[in-house]
């Protein structure tokens, strides 16, 4: 039976230690279906992809500001976690019908949140790939196949790791972007015309509300009973 873990607010720290721990008692159990889980962050947090240099922020900036800085176990560049909500998805390959591919198994899970947003009266569509300007080192400055979009402006910034033949994907989806802070942190000036927040588009939009849509979204796309 699928499983939701329900709304948490934790530190970068404990968020990230969070989402590899489920997904290390998942493998070790042989979990079959998916354990879904949303959280947020208390402070603000920068997380860094994987692989990526901590000379791409400003540390300094980040301590005066109180800022969290953790590294996520998955790739990709610099995020700021403020006004969002995260969401983790962690199952077998063999639950998706291509779980194997990394691009098609984005397809299969970002399916699910586009017919959760769908409740939202949100449609969203699958980003197109684009070539990555690398002067970039804002996550969600860059938009590719692994992202959702509504009219062609980035909402939500998905990552995967995977281990085991298991898949964790995590995503961040924007509520609000305080673009003076996120500037100061990644000394670039964010192209505000290429991402879309939820309160651009409906700011009566709750968490809760795209909890349980999200939620509906995913049991309707994957038949959970």
């Amino acid at each position: 039976m699928v499983e939701f873990i329900e709304y948490q607010v934790n530190t970068g720290e404990i968020n990230m230690a969070v989402d590899s721990e489920i997904l290390d008692v998942c493998i070790k159990e042989k979990k079959k279906e998916p354990v879904i889980r949303f959280y947020a962050w208390s402070p603000k947090c920068v997380s860094l992809g994987r692989n990526q240099s901590p000379d791409s922020i400003n540390i300094e900036y980040c301590k005066k500001n109180n800022i969290d800085i953790v590294r996520r176990i998955t790739g990709g560049r610099g995020l700021l976690h403020d006004n969002e909500l995260t969401y983790s998805f962690v199952c077998p390959f063999e639950f998706l019908k291509s779980g194997e591919s990394v691009i098609a198994s984005y397809k299969e899970i970002s399916s699910a949140i586009i017919e959760g947003f769908k409740l939202l009266g949100i449609e969203l569509e699958i980003g197109a790939k684009k070539k990555v300007n690398t002067s970039f080192d804002y996550c969600m400055s860059l938009t590719t196949g692994a992202d959702l979009c509504c009219n062609g402006k980035k909402l939500i910034g998905s990552a995967q790791f995977r281990k085991q033949n298991y898949i964790l994907q995590h995503g961040s989806i924007l509520f609000d972007l305080d673009y003076e802070c996120i500037n100061s942190i990644f000394n670039e000036i964010t192209d505000i015309e290429s991402i879309i927040t939820l309160k651009r588009l409906n700011e009566g939009i709750t968490r809760r509300d795209v909890i349980e849509s999200l939620k509906t979204g995913f049991k309707n796309y994957f038949n959970f009973t």
